[in-house]
């Protein structure tokens, strides 16, 4: 899952970001509202992290337009304690949740959890396709209940094209939810992770679960 951090305090950003990056997510950093508006409007996330203080644009201002941009990324507000009129302006504008300075990581891990799962709506942390069982909290992948071993970036691919079923994901799709900003989009790294990804279904289930739409992109079938 990649998350956008807008956090203009670095050393706040860069420990959650390892933090995050500890649990297996990809993290990008903006360190200005601008920039954080930019990245949030161009590139596709599972979730952003947004501060209300920043020093060029203020955090509210950057949530009204991009939910008028019909960017509908869940988002959740980081406020500190005197800022309870701000967060509920938040809340009001279309953000997710909130959380209030100074936080503890597993918390926010908990909380970005569960706005992905009610944007995709979900209620239950796993995801069940059939007999195919994903588990995003401990990565772990089943078929009738023998484990599926994936390596972490062929679990992400997995986990990106499962919250969307039963639609057709692309691979561009795929790569913005499973790669940072720095990935190379003409790289093999990604067919190599999804042709994996399809010999080790296939043979848990004995058919072919993941399939290539020519033309659109992946999709798991039942």
């Amino acid at each position: 899952m990649r998350i956008l951090i807008i956090e203009d305090n670095r050393e706040l950003a860069l420990t959650v970001q390892k933090g995050l990056e500890r649990g297996k997510f990809i993290v990008d950093l903006a360190f200005s509202g601008m920039d954080g508006e930019e990245k949030a409007y161009v590139n596709t996330y599972d979730a952003i992290l947004l501060d209300l203080n920043l020093p060029d644009k203020d955090g509210l201002s950057i949530l009204h337009f991009l939910r008028e941009s019909m960017i509908d990324t869940p988002i959740i507000i980081i406020t500190a304690r005197d800022e309870i009129e701000e967060r509920a302006k938040g809340l009001d504008f279309g953000a997710d949740d909130y959380l209030v300075k100074p936080f503890e990581l597993l918390e926010l891990v908990a909380r970005i959890r569960a706005v992905i799962r009610r944007f995709h709506g979900r209620t239950s942390p796993h995801i069940k396709i059939n007999q195919l069982m994903i588990d995003p909290v401990k990565r772990f992948v089943s078929y009738g209940g023998a484990e599926i071993v994936l390596k972490p970036k062929e679990f992400d691919i997995l986990l990106c094209i499962a919250q969307k079923h039963p639609a057709v994901v692309s691979t561009e799709e795929i790569a913005e939810h499973v790669y940072d900003e720095h990935f190379d989009p003409f790289s093999s790294v990604l067919r190599v992770h999804l042709a994996r990804v399809k010999k080790q279904l296939a043979q848990a289930s004995g058919k072919e679960m993941l399939k290539t739409i020519r033309g659109k992109g992946y999709q798991l079938c039942e």
